[in-house]
């Protein structure tokens, strides 16, 4: 529709069920140091009840649907997502519809959701994996909203107001900041048509994202865990990067399984570690290819050592065979997702990211096609980048991994 939310959807005509999602293009990289974290209590604000039912009601009404409702914040990205059988997608849409463009935002729930978020703070804190990831996105991206927690901070939080969250929701949460997006046993016009019976804010622009830039170096944390932990991140690739494939394989043959090359050298061949591998972190703008690892801190100086020169190796293991294996890997990934109704509704909201959304056949296809120098030359590109290290753990085993940096 012209004046409202983009809607995207997927038909698939012999499923049961149907996924929903609403995606607005906001997250805590748009928050100032004083919102930190009111996207993500929004998130759990609008579960709160709506004009017409309050939160018992809202969430009678969900279960009643029997499906699964439910939602997330992520840097960029606010979700509320349902998915529940074909012959109650009207009324779960409304109800979704409800919670954005009718939220109750009582004050005395707000009150109460706040210490279920402080909650969750402390939760995270007592994870050590979480805490140091999140230790390692400030110093990456030091001085910037986008290294902040999507949770944000206490001091930020005991300041908010329900009335706050709803200033935040009426600037941010209306087009074409909104998409709508469903995919299983549905026809797009009947949603498009449910789409346009509702009455949505009109259009308002927003300030350009600030470009984010990445810092490199060494942060040591001093804590005492039962492990210590590595995370190391070099350059990667933004969300609508052309050299997404390329990327992908690169991380697979990397650390994305157990036939991986951190896997092998640092777990199987040495027992270094339980946990290691790597991951992609894409931005609108830019994006982290971060590897990591927890291990005894005895074993931490030592794991350092495989690590840096597993990463040196790694062009010159790239064989044909480990890149035909990878390129099968995320065949299989791709073509198994096919089969989700969710991973369908998922994989549509990236359409807020660029115009154009190819299939995952498609997506297949280019992977397939990629030539092995390709791949090679984007791995030694981007390892020979900067890199920023964070490292945790005792002093003890601070001062061993100082020894070997």
């Amino acid at each position: 529709m012209d004046d409202g939310p983009l809607v995207v959807s997927h038909v698939m005509p012999e499923a049961q069920s149907v996924a929903l999602g609403i995606f607005v293009d906001v997250g805590s990289r748009d928050e100032s140091e004083a919102q930190a974290g009111i996207a993500h209590a929004l998130e759990h604000m609008l579960f709160k009840g709506t004009k017409s039912l309050d939160v018992h009601a809202l969430s009678e009404k969900l279960d009643v649907l029997g499906g699964n409702a439910n939602a997330f914040t992520s840097r960029e990205r606010t979700c509320f997502h349902l998915h529940i059988l074909h012959e109650d997608w009207q009324e779960g849409l409304g109800l979704l519809m409800d919670m954005l463009l009718e939220p109750a935002l009582p004050e005395d729930e707000w009150q109460r959701e706040r210490e279920v978020i402080y909650s969750e703070m402390a939760m995270v804190d007592d994870v050590p994996d979480e805490w140091v990831y999140d230790q390692h996105m400030k110093a990456v991206f030091a001085g910037q909203t986008v290294g902040e927690p999507t949770l944000g901070t206490r001091e930020a939080l005991a300041a908010f107001s329900a009335t706050d969250l709803r200033e935040y929701l009426d600037s941010h949460y209306r087009p074409p900041h909104l998409l709508i997006a469903a995919a299983g046993r549905i026809e797009h016009d009947a949603l498009v048509d449910a789409v346009n019976k509702r009455t949505w804010p009109s259009a308002n622009g927003r300030d350009k994202r600030v470009q984010s830039v990445q810092k490199i170096g060494v942060q040591y944390l001093s804590r005492d865990m039962e492990q210590a932990h590595i995370v190391a991140s070099f350059s990667g690739i933004n969300a609508t990067s052309k050299q997404r494939p390329e990327a992908w394989l690169a991380n697979q043959m990397l650390g994305g399984g157990m036939s991986s090359a951190l896997f092998r050298e640092i777990r199987e061949r040495r027992g270094l570690a339980y946990s290691v591998g790597s991951h992609l972190s894409p931005l609108s703008d830019v994006g982290l290819w971060s590897m990591s690892c927890g291990t005894a801190p005895n074993m931490l100086a030592d794991c350092i050592v495989v690590l840096k020169k597993t990463l040196q190796a790694f062009p010159e293991m790239m064989d044909d065979a480990m890149i035909a294996r990878a390129k099968r890997q995320m065949e299989v990934q791709f073509r198994m997702a096919m089969d989700s109704v969710e991973g369908h509704m998922l994989y549509l909201g990236a359409r807020l990211d660029e115009d154009k959304l190819l299939s995952q056949q498609q997506w297949v296809d280019k992977i397939n096609q990629l030539q092995n120098n390709e791949i090679r030359d984007w791995v030694i590109n981007h390892l020979d980048s900067d890199v920023m290290w964070t490292i945790a753990g005792s002093d003890e085993a601070l001062s061993s991994a100082q020894a070997v940096m």
